[in-house]
């Protein structure tokens, strides 16, 4: 499994309005995509195992999985449509400790 040291973003952060990105979602893009590896991905139906370390403990598993995923498929060059079955973790951790462990596989 991958590891990315970074605190991810609810998509409640990501959007102004209806179509507008909030400057903290594109400088989050930015440093996601510079810290993914890129990686060659299976054209057929893909399983997504996520596990994201989160420093508030009221924060939602799902409000952090939407933005990531979009930016994981700009990097990696499939479509999110093509993730069949998620397997999705969150754990409490310390401010400044937050991480998103992925790892993005063909669905056999």
């Amino acid at each position: 499994m991958a590891r990315i040291s970074i605190k991810a973003i609810s998509v409640n952060s990501c959007w102004q309005g209806r179509r507008f990105k909030t400057p903290l979602y594109t400088a989050y893009e930015e440093e996601v995509l510079y810290l993914l590896k890129k990686e060659k991905i299976s054209s057929g139906k893909l399983f997504l195992r996520l596990t994201v370390g989160i420093s508030n403990k009221n924060a939602d598993l799902d409000n952090v999985v939407k933005p990531f995923v979009d930016i994981l498929q700009k990097k990696l060059g499939f479509n999110d449509k093509q993730i069949y079955i998620m397997d999705l973790a969150k754990e409490d951790v310390k401010k400044g400790e937050e991480f998103i462990d992925y790892e993005l596989s063909p669905l056999n």
